[in-house]
């Protein structure tokens, strides 16, 4: 009987570790994605984007480079979705300050493109602090340089 009520014990308890093991990851597989940002070693909206990606879950690595128009050429970013920082997470490139929600979408539904973007700096974007919030789309990108809608926000 003592037996049966300690392995009932043990058994809840694991349960709940790996629940939280889930929760802890944005994209709720139980670990927490890589992702690499290059940037500026001087731009501090692309280290506060950062933050909030590694408070959201994601282990996050910064790397100041200086030419930051290698990695887009190297991720192939199309010139029109460009921004201040490229980041790589799980295969997919994000380029700019995307909202943490749509990474995690774009690793949930793993869609056949390259990454997802939000063009140069909008004010109140994540990242971008701004007491008023500019309209902005994040695009999805292919191979191709094509693009889609993949999340809008007014």
């Amino acid at each position: 009987m003592k037996r049966t009520g300690m392995l009932l014990g043990i058994s809840i308890v694991l349960a709940l570790v790996l629940l939280a093991c889930q929760s802890s990851s944005p994209t709720g597989s139980g670990t927490s994605p890589q992702m690499i940002v290059y940037k500026s070693p001087t731009c501090g909206c692309c280290t506060a984007w950062g933050e909030i990606m590694q408070r959201s879950g994601f282990r996050v690595q910064m790397r100041n480079v200086s030419d930051l128009m290698a990695i887009k050429a190297k991720y192939n970013v199309p010139e029109g979705l460009m921004a201040c920082h490229t980041a790589v997470v799980d295969g997919y490139v994000v380029e700019g300050h995307v909202p943490v929600q749509d990474v995690v979408r774009l690793l949930r539904e793993r869609p056949n493109a390259l990454g997802i973007a939000v063009p140069g700096m909008p004010r109140g974007a994540p990242g971008m602090d701004a007491p008023v919030t500019d309209p902005y789309t994040v695009y999805l990108f292919g191979e191709g340089g094509q693009t889609s809608i993949f999340a809008s926000y007014e």
